[in-house]
């Protein structure tokens, strides 16, 4: 087999992520510590290799060709495996790591578990990139994981899959959020008034899983009126207020959001199951020393945070 001229090397791998990513010649050259003409020369070489210009122009800038689209997840992934080969099994150095962490996760545990986690990420590993995918019908994680497109995924499915590694984070009580001048601030509702109300309800969020609240009052064989469906679970507290509407969700988030507005918290009148939060991986995964630092490091800034709440609360 005739070699040829230009070899697809780890550095031409590492150019073509990065040009594909900024769509600047200029800034790829910035972040690879590269001038413009050698950026540009390798550019070159890349579109010889490929025969694809891969970036265009286009009004506002550059864009994509076809072929470029379809090298970008691939080239990634090449390089997340060529760097994989060159850690030590033994050693992980995160201060040096230039690796992308891959997270899927449903938007509503974002202000829960990344408190701290986020902060303690970035002063560990400067240099490594975190990839934080929405969960949604639409996304299977069970494949992301299997296929190693996602490290972890962070949920409280009451079932979650049992072939998958699992690490439970906290556990959290369901509680109701209502703006501060609702009627059930005054008096606190019976289960019938409870599920008669307008509430606020989080589509579902992943492939065959429902959430807990909908699970139960499955469980027990009656409905609530859900007024407003909505898929970003984030969302659901600004619309609280003002209105009539009413949202059961999980203590710590009611807490963080009962902080920044107008909205007061009260006991649910139906007394649902306490949750688990709790992070998945695949057991390919599990001895990898990459991702047992950040599961790692998940456990202990959640664990730390935990502690934090509960002092704060108790003070």
């Amino acid at each position: 087999m005739r070699i040829p001229d230009n070899p697809l090397s780890a550095f031409h791998l590492r150019v073509l992520g990065t040009l594909l990513e900024e769509r600047s010649v200029t800034r790829a050259a910035r972040r690879l510590g590269l001038s413009q003409p050698a950026a540009s020369l390798v550019l070159k070489q890349l579109r010889e290799m490929f025969g694809d210009p891969l970036l265009v122009r286009n009004q506002g800038g550059m864009v994509l060709t076809e072929r470029a689209a379809m090298l970008q997840a691939a080239s990634a992934k090449a390089l997340e495996e060529l760097d994989g080969l060159l850690v030590d099994p033994d050693r992980f150095d995160p201060s040096s790591s230039r690796q992308t962490f891959t997270i899927a996760l449903p938007d509503h545990i974002l202000p829960l578990m990344f408190n701290g986690i986020m902060q303690e990420f970035r002063r560990r590993a400067p240099m490594a990139r975190l990839v934080m995918r929405a969960l949604g019908p639409d996304y299977d994680f069970e494949g992301a994981l299997a296929s190693g497109s996602a490290d972890l995924v962070i949920s409280n499915w009451p079932t979650p899959p049992t072939y998958l590694r699992r690490s439970v984070l906290f556990e959290d009580e369901f509680v109701c959020l209502v703006d501060r001048d609702h009627e059930f601030t005054r008096r606190l509702p019976s289960a019938e008034e409870y599920l008669a109300a307008n509430h606020v309800a989080p589509a579902d969020y992943a492939i065959a899983h429902r959430g807990v609240v909908e699970t139960h009052l499955s469980a027990i064989h009656v409905v609530r009126e859900r007024r407003v469906v909505i898929s970003y679970f984030s969302m659901a507290p600004y619309l609280l207020v003002g209105t009539d509407l009413i949202f059961t969700v999980t203590r710590h988030f009611a807490e963080y959001f009962a902080n920044v507005l107008p909205l007061t918290i009260i006991p649910s009148p139906i007394a649902y199951p306490h949750i688990q939060f709790y992070q998945l991986w695949h057991e390919r995964m599990q001895h990898s020393p990459t991702h047992r630092w950040l599961r790692m490091l998940i456990n202990e800034m959640r664990s730390h945070s935990v502690r934090q709440q509960y002092l704060s609360l108790h003070r």
